[in-house]
């Protein structure tokens, strides 16, 4: 199919189209649900999707080790960029990590791109008792845990061999094994603030925003999304990061073109689900919840077009990212990646990767 037509002129093009996947494994599903993840990439890959982002939960019926995820799926891709979509670094311990990534990094053919967040603060009291307490706020602990993580991919000593031991000679300074250039320069944030976001521009990160503000400063969803870009914008700019290389800031959309009246069926329960839980301006029905969400845009692909064009937010992006609901079923996802790739993302100025 075609390339849909808007009556919208296209105010940014998104240089790169991804997706955000979170395949619920179901009971004795789990084998399934991950060759399912894997074939999901594959998919992706033909239609030429330049990042596939792996969601990531504790105790949830969805991926708990992204790194072994897509270790494997690099294994069956050659070109599309593997993504952790996010890692919550309250709880990592940030040593392993990078070990861990760049075994990925190395196996994939640099291909890795580390997309990490502070967690979310209401699962502390499940999380704490597991991984371990702190003294430090929960965001305070992880941006202490970034920074570790950080000077260790970048080649920074991080113990120091003391007498030695086997193969570890004596007095010198060790750092993280294996090392993938490169790599330090391919992490990126997940804020849902106007100054979590201006922060991660000052520490030079990549920025990866999501269908969610977690703060409400009384403005629209797409509004208040966009005020987080310019700020992270501004303060890329001025941070060092800036004489090396361009920012990249991606955004995170459920977008869901029912073409096939299978996939009205197989979406209707999110769909319903999700708009139950809050107003039409994206605010939830408790208002003690500080927090704005986006619509689902799903429909025709004209319609969602225009949506897309006149979202603020996007303007400032340099890569829009598909989340795909976790139910629909695979064959649904499948369809879905499908009309985005050919109907809604070139309506928006992007073309397949090759």
């Amino acid at each position: 199919m075609s390339a849909v037509t808007s009556r919208h002129a296209v105010a940014s093009t998104p240089a790169r189209i991804s997706l955000v996947h979170s395949d619920p494994y179901g009971a004795g599903g789990e084998a399934k649900a991950l060759e399912d993840g894997i074939r999901l990439f594959e998919r992706a890959e033909q239609l030429g999707f330049d990042i596939g982002w792996i969601r990531v939960r504790h105790f949830e019926e969805f991926p708990s080790s992204p790194l072994t995820l897509l270790a494997a799926i690099a294994q069956r891709t050659k070109r599309i960029r593997l993504a952790t979509g996010v890692i919550p670094m309250r709880y990592e311990d940030p040593i392993r990590l990078a070990e861990d990534a760049a075994t990925v990094d190395l196996l994939s053919g640099g291909r890795l791109e580390l997309g990490l967040g502070t967690g979310i603060p209401q699962f502390a009291s499940i999380l704490d008792p597991v991984f371990g307490t702190s003294d430090l706020a929960f965001g305070a602990e992880a941006q202490v845990r970034l920074e570790r993580l950080r000077e260790a991919l970048a080649g920074a000593h991080v113990a120091h061999s003391g007498g030695g031991f086997m193969s570890i000679p004596a007095d010198v300074d060790l750092t993280v094994t294996p090392a993938s250039a490169g790599l330090a320069d391919r992490v990126w944030w997940g804020p849902g603030s106007l100054s979590s976001a201006a922060r991660t521009g000052e520490q030079g990160l990549d920025i990866h925003v999501s269908t969610l503000n977690s703060e409400d400063t009384g403005v629209s969803f797409s509004a208040g999304q966009a005020a987080q870009l310019r700020a992270y914008k501004a303060a890329f700019a001025a941070s060092p990061a800036a004489a090396r290389r361009e920012p990249r800031l991606a955004a995170g959309r459920i977008i869901l073109p029912l073409t096939d009246p299978r996939d009205a069926d197989a979406y209707d329960g999110f769909i319903s689900g999700y708009n139950k839980r809050m107003r039409p301006d994206g605010r939830p029905h408790d208002s003690a919840i500080p927090m704005v969400f986006d619509a689902v845009h799903a429909g025709e692909p004209a319609a969602i077009v225009d949506e897309l064009l006149a979202d603020e937010a996007l303007r400032e992006i340099t890569e829009l990212t598909l989340t795909l609901p976790a139910p629909g079923g695979i064959e649904a996802h499948f369809r879905t990646l499908e009309a985005v790739a050919t109907q809604i993302a070139p309506a928006l100025g992007w073309s397949a990767s090759t």
